[in-house]
């Protein structure tokens, strides 16, 4: 498997997986014509796609579906209440793949989980990607850290994890009212480069060799300040590749798999969980 995120901030977020049986795009929060451009960059027919997938319906994760599939056939899966928000009003025919969040799916040998996140949307979800050589897990737009994302982030091979602003930063913020800066750091907001840091520390494995931080804030975040508080925090694993994503240009590739997998790695089963272990 291989990675790149063509775009990740309050701007836009999209970030395209590819392995030997396609390549699939998570979110499409950037323009038509920037993912067109940025998929190109990175090699890719935009036509080619073999799928998309959707955490939520906020515009910078969904704002540029419509255009982008105005002339394209190409599967958008989502929960019933992401779809349900995006739907209305769209004028292009999407052929909507609906799955039930918390129930693995599989599409050509990719098994692929959605899991529910705490933020202020519909139906938000993570996701994992896994084939036989790899693990792939993402989350963005996230309040807090629940044992459900620990459970089924764990054990993978790369992770794009959201770390979005610097506490400090945030608090001494003039252009931010009080009211917006406590929903970031609420229980529905985002998660601060210490909850990153954290949540990758606790989660990492000897698997785990590419971590990419994205949804950082233009006002209370850089590249900088997230990988100095992140990187000490990680100290126990071997991760090669730490990346903050930028919202203005695509990452590289990144590979990342055949590594042996871990045997002690948890296996999730829908009902495994209460909900109380979930948020």
């Amino acid at each position: 498997m291989k990675v790149s995120v063509l775009g990740s901030g309050s701007g836009g977020n999209a970030t395209v997986i590819s392995c030997a049986s396609g390549v699939y795009l998570i979110d499409v929060g950037l323009s038509a014509k920037q993912i067109v451009l940025r998929l190109e960059q990175r090699g890719i027919d935009p036509d080619t796609l073999a799928g998309i997938f959707l955490t939520h319906e906020h515009s910078d994760h969904a704002r540029g579906l419509d255009v982008f599939m105005r002339k394209r056939d190409i599967p958008v899966y989502a929960n019933a209440l992401t779809k349900e928000a995006l739907e209305y009003g769209m004028k292009s025919e999407i052929r909507w793949k609906v799955f039930q969040t918390g129930q693995p799916f599989e599409i050509s040998g990719i098994s692929i989980t959605a899991f529910p996140i705490p933020h202020d949307a519909a139906e938000p979800v993570g996701f994992v990607l896994e084939n036989s050589t790899a693990r792939f897990g993402l989350v963005t737009d996230v309040g807090y850290i629940t044992q459900s994302m620990r459970v089924h982030l764990k054990g993978s091979d790369a992770l794009f994890i959201e770390a979005n602003y610097d506490e400090e930063l945030l608090e001494a913020d003039t252009k931010r009212p009080w009211a917006t800066k406590q929903r970031i750091a609420s229980r529905h907001g985002h998660l601060s480069n210490t909850q990153a840091g954290e949540l990758i520390a606790d989660i990492g494995c000897e698997k785990l060799s590419c971590v990419l931080l994205g949804h950082l804030s233009s006002d209370c975040n850089n590249a900088e300040v997230a990988t100095n508080t992140i990187q000490p925090l990680l100290s126990a694993l071997s991760v090669s590749d730490l990346i903050c994503a930028d919202q203005h240009q695509p990452t590289e590739w990144y590979e990342f798999g055949n590594k042996p997998v871990i045997e002690n790695v948890i296996s999730l089963m829908p009902g495994e969980l209460s909900q109380a272990d979930l948020f």
